[in-house]
């Protein structure tokens, strides 16, 4: 399902009830958890957190760097976590820490997919948002622009 909502309050009422609550909750979970710096907007038909132009103006696109983003998809809702699996360390840490809550793990190349609220470790979540400050992002997203592997955390 893409949305063509231009305001994060105009995509959460095109949702029906039950999806626009579990995108609600995991939102609240992202908010809280954002590092300053990054901005929520709508973007590629997404609740999107990103790092403003102004900040980093030197992407491939023109378009701002994507950290996270949050969507109701047709056949179920995704929480995309760029920076985690943009790190091999990160993305094995996330996935064990997601495999040990005893909640199915579905991924895609950048997202967590779930069918419902219960499906997501919002902890988790939180703690994978609250992982890079903006300038360890932008730092990442350097090193794979020259070539360079990030393996640390």
């Amino acid at each position: 399902m893409h949305s063509n909502a231009s305001t994060v309050e105009e995509y959460l009422g095109e949702l029906p009830e039950e999806r626009r609550v579990a995108i609600e909750t995991v939102r609240q979970v992202i908010l809280k958890n954002l590092p300053k710096g990054y901005e929520e907007v709508m973007n590629w038909g997404m609740i999107t957190y990103q790092v403003p132009l102004e900040t980093y103006p030197d992407t491939y696109n023109k378009k701002p760097l994507m950290y996270a983003a949050l969507a109701a998809q047709k056949n179920h809702m995704a929480v995309y976590l760029t920076a985690i699996y943009m790190n091999e360390k990160a993305s094995q840490e996330f996935e064990e820490a997601y495999l040990a809550t005893g909640k199915r793990y579905d991924v895609g190349k950048s997202c967590v997919r779930f069918r419902e609220l219960a499906d997501l470790p919002l902890e988790l979540i939180g703690k994978s948002i609250a992982s890079l400050r903006v300038s360890e992002f932008v730092d990442r997203v350097n090193d794979a622009r020259s070539g360079r592997r990030s393996r640390g955390s």
